[in-house]
């Protein structure tokens, strides 16, 4: 972990960089986009490296962390602030989620506060979109990245990794793991599912 800061507070403004104790040791890092989500870099390290060989990395995932969790994060040494820096276009604009309802295969594809379109789960156009959710930034999000950055490396080192979902194909393939795991009948798929490809 990083040094304990008591006084620390959270900070969502567009640019700034952290740096996130992972799982096995491993640090990861998140810019604050212009949404306000949170862009990790595909790369780990374990000392912290440059800012700029962070920034030249490429994005790996990008979700909305619970603002309060982001202080709590850095107080306890989960979290360690490197400054703000300059955001990649792609950081700048909007982004598109998919809110994805109990019971259903439809979803809403939205931009932003905007909902753009309606469509089923298993439309080929939004399976790398994120669901619409909110990540702890203690308790939640080393899992996540580390199955983000490595998903058969964190199968070994995380005993719920097949359940962290994130992007609509990963959700999908959750459900389809529930499913097989569970005699449950909330876990059943619905007779028009269409698996995903493995």
């Amino acid at each position: 972990m990083f040094e304990e800061n008591p006084k620390a507070r959270s900070d969502l403004k567009p640019g700034t960089l952290y740096a996130i104790w992972g799982i096995a040791g491993w640090i990861y890092y998140g810019q604050v986009a212009a949404d306000k989500s949170v862009a990790f870099y595909f790369r780990r390290d374990r000392k912290i490296a440059s800012s700029a060989d962070v920034l030249a990395s490429p994005i790996m995932s990008r979700m909305t962390i619970v603002y309060a969790s982001v202080g709590q994060a850095l107080r306890s040494g989960a979290w360690k602030k490197l400054g703000r820096y300059p955001l990649r276009d792609e950081l700048g604009s909007v982004r598109s989620v998919v809110q994805w309802p109990v019971g259903t295969l439809d979803v809403t594809v939205w931009i932003g506060q905007v909902p753009s379109r309606t469509t089923r789960v298993e439309d080929p156009s939004i399976q790398n979109l994120e669901i619409i959710a909110d990540w702890d930034a203690v308790y939640h999000v080393p899992a996540r990245l580390a199955v983000d950055y490595a998903p058969d490396e964190a199968i070994q080192t995380v005993a719920t990794a097949w359940a962290i979902g994130g992007p609509i194909w990963r959700e999908r393939r959750v459900k389809e793991e529930f499913a097989r795991r569970s005699d449950k009948l909330w876990h059943e798929l619905p007779a028009d599912w269409v698996p995903t490809a493995l």
